[in-house]
């Protein structure tokens, strides 16, 4: 956060006051103000959760035991794009202009870190594509980290401005077939989505295809992170790009 501090005073010109500002110890001014917008950052940013991705990642052992059942022991990770305009400007866009402040130092840092939350089936652009299904009571350390294609397919005329991921799960070891889903076609679940938003938006048409790749690794300094990398590709009528985003779920 020292160094975000230094960016926005350097960004909107303040250096020759920084010092002043900050031997203020007592009273209502800039300084608090200033620090207070830091402060929320500091809990915005913070308060993105790993609910989605990570219990896809995470493992049981079936520890040894004979005839031992790990439930649920099938999960599917997902993923879908949709129009979310409105959010995006508010919650990302919303640092270029914080009271008169330009602190999209902090843009950059919030756009890296997916948002956990419930997204409406209407907003989704295109199909849901199938990334990767995980037999859970045989996972080994390392499966957690994969490289999946995807490829999709615009259901009609729109922008698109985030990935959404998602997962499945099934208990194929009872009695009777049962699971649930955590997509936003489904009823809405503690994982609900996770929204990756997009540095570009993508304007589609109905029929054209974003092609592409997910990565996802446990991050190596804390493998309680993960690290996504997805690459993708867009060659329409009205929009033509190809893009490398990295995003760490914390």
């Amino acid at each position: 956060m020292a160094d975000m501090a230094k960016q926005i005073v350097e960004t909107n010109g303040l250096l020759d006051v920084a010092s002043l500002l900050f031997r203020v110890v007592n009273g209502l001014g800039l300084l608090n103000l200033f620090l207070l917008l830091l402060i929320k950052a500091k809990l915005l940013l913070g308060s993105y959760k790993l609910h989605s991705l990570q219990s896809k990642f995470l493992f049981l052992h079936p520890c040894q035991v004979d005839n031992g059942v790990v439930l649920p022991d099938e999960a599917s990770l997902y993923l879908t794009a949709i129009e979310d305009a409105e959010y995006k400007d508010d919650k990302i866009e919303f640092w270029n202009n914080v009271y008169g402040f330009d602190m999209s130092c902090i843009k950059k840092q919030a756009m890296m870190e997916p948002l956990v939350d419930t997204v409406d089936q209407k907003q989704i652009v295109t199909n849901c594509h199938l990334l990767k299904t995980m037999d859970i009571s045989k996972m080994v350390l390392g499966d957690a980290s994969f490289t999946a294609p995807f490829k999709l397919i615009a259901e009609r005329d729109d922008y698109i401005h985030a990935f959404v991921a998602y997962f499945d799960v099934s208990f194929t070891k009872c009695h009777k077939l049962m699971g649930f889903s955590t997509g936003p076609r489904s009823r809405a679940t503690h994982w609900k989505q996770t929204v990756l938003y997009l540095e570009d938006v993508l304007t589609i048409c109905e029929g054209e295809t974003i092609i592409g790749s997910m990565t996802v690794a446990p991050n190596k300094k804390n493998p309680r992170d993960v690290d996504i990398m997805v690459k993708y590709s867009l060659s329409g009528r009205r929009c033509v790009v190809s893009r490398v985003q990295f995003y760490k779920m914390r």
